[in-house]
């Protein structure tokens, strides 16, 4: 009994191998003779309403994607879009993106409705999508099923800050104001200042108010300001920074003039080097704004320097050389300006990544200060009280990032001050003849981040009016921990 039971099971399977096969060919028969009672005119019109589904949900795609790249540049914050609608489908998923529809693929209609069963096409295509994991067929959500996170796509969202890249990072930083993240950044720069001035001078006099007699010369004078600074910074809240700046002036300053050996055409030069501490200067920032998609990062500023350098006022000038009696020159050059200054200014920023848009406006007080002695001549005292000049300072300019460690920038700053005034003990203020200057700039500047501590930053400014320098070089290297 037990070895008839054994030989009959294989002859029962494979009885059922021809059965199994029998069934599905008439499933398969069932399905193509249902599809076949279809009009062509009814699957058509199926058709045109599944391929204009798929439109609509392509196009919700479409626009998420469009939010989501907005989102990540800084141009727009996730979700937002039109107002009264929303970016995503009629029934997101859990991540808050639609749910795709399934692939093409020929089922068997049903008798529910003329062109197939209720939901489905000839095709097989469904007409909505199915609903997404974790939710029922009223549209709450399942016990246990994941829930989208607060923010997800498509829901109303508070302006957020824009993403920045690592190098437009490094351009807030530079044109801006300070990092505002309790960090701390030590800012050492180097740069050359060059200065090359010519003047005509005139030693002698006019006979019969027509005719000049004496010696014409064209002076000249060549200035390299060599300054080494570090600048530190540190971000107390987050809308708090304050920082302090240490600057070493090295001068060096060559004169050159005609009139050695009393001959006019005959030139003679001589140097002279100074090197020294600069103005300690130090200021707090604030950021009244923060950059969202719709306004612009806001910072006020507030700095001091002080007159920790060497002062211009009371070095004495001497003839540089026994043969030139033309030659004259201070005998030392200053590192500082010798008054306490305060500057309250406004910087504005405004990224479009890849591009970052930045403006400013400041105002130097320059407080008066009284000298024991002013005068240049040696063997002479002159006491006095200077006012220099108070300077509206306005600048702006636009940088591009090449990728994310990489931008150029290039920007435009104007300096205005008017005449300084002079006064002698006991009597009113003068104006100093000459004194009233404009100093324009043309800067260009490169940046590279070289990791997430350390930044280079390159600059070249063009001076663009007599009373800007030739041209300033200069590069930074802030490193922030």
């Amino acid at each position: 009994m037990i070895a008839d039971t054994k030989t009959r099971r294989p002859r029962f399977a494979l009885a059922a191998i021809p059965a199994a096969a029998l069934m599905f060919a008439w499933a398969q028969g069932a399905a193509a003779q249902a599809l076949t009672n279809q009009s062509m005119e009814d699957r058509l019109n199926a058709l045109m309403r599944v391929v204009d589904e798929q439109q609509r949900q392509i196009q919700s795609l479409e626009r998420q994607v469009t939010n989501l790249e907005m989102a990540q540049r800084g141009r727009g914050t996730p979700g937002h879009g039109e107002p009264g609608t929303t970016a995503v489908a009629e029934q997101p998923g859990a991540d808050g993106l639609p749910m795709p529809l399934p692939p093409l693929a020929q089922v068997t209609p049903g008798p529910s409705s003329p062109t197939g069963p209720s939901g489905a096409t000839a095709t097989g295509v469904p007409v909505n999508p199915p609903a997404p994991e974790g939710s029922t067929a009223t549209g709450s959500t399942a016990p246990g099923a994941p829930v989208a996170p607060d923010g997800a796509i498509g829901q109303t969202q508070k302006a957020a800050e824009p993403v920045r890249t690592q190098s437009e990072e490094a351009v807030v930083q530079r044109e801006h104001a300070p990092l505002f993240d309790h960090k701390l950044t030590l800012d050492w720069g180097i740069s050359d200042t060059y200065y090359d001035r010519r003047q005509l001078q005139l030693s002698g006099f006019l006979a019969l108010d027509a005719i000049f007699l004496g010696n014409i010369n064209l002076g000249e004078t060549k200035s390299h300001q060599v300054m080494s600074d570090l600048d530190v910074r540190y971000g107390l809240t987050d809308r708090i920074s304050v920082d302090v700046d240490v600057p070493y002036v090295y001068r060096h300053s060559t004169f050159i003039v005609g009139g050695a050996g009393g001959a006019a055409s005959t030139l003679s030069d001589a140097s002279v080097n100074s090197h020294a501490i600069g103005d300690v200067n130090f200021g707090i920032y604030y950021q009244f704004l923060k950059e969202t998609n719709s306004i612009p990062d806001v910072v006020g500023s507030l700095r001091v320097k002080a007159p920790t350098g060497t002062s211009p006022f009371g070095i004495k000038v001497v003839q540089l050389t026994p043969d030139n009696t033309n030659l004259v020159a201070p005998s030392e050059l200053p590192t500082g300006t010798g008054f306490w200054n305060i500057t309250a200014g406004m910087s504005v920023l405004k990224t479009y990544d890849p591009i970052v848009l930045f403006g400013s406006l400041s105002y130097t007080y320059n407080v008066a200060r009284s000298f024991a002695d002013i005068s240049s001549v040696q063997g002479q005292v002159e006491p006095a009280t200077v006012k220099l000049g108070d300077i509206v300072q306005i600048g702006g300019g636009v940088a591009i990032a090449f990728s994310d460690k990489d931008s150029a920038s290039i920007s435009y700053t104007l300096a205005l001050e008017p005449s300084s005034k002079t006064k002698a003990p006991g009597g009113s203020y003068q104006d100093v003849p000459g004194s009233q200057t404009t100093a324009a700039v043309l800067n260009f500047g490169l940046n590279h981040v070289v990791n997430k501590h350390l930044t280079i930053n390159g600059a070249v400014s063009i001076g663009m009016t007599p009373d800007a320098p030739n041209f300033v070089v200069g590069l930074r290297f802030p490193y922030t921990f």
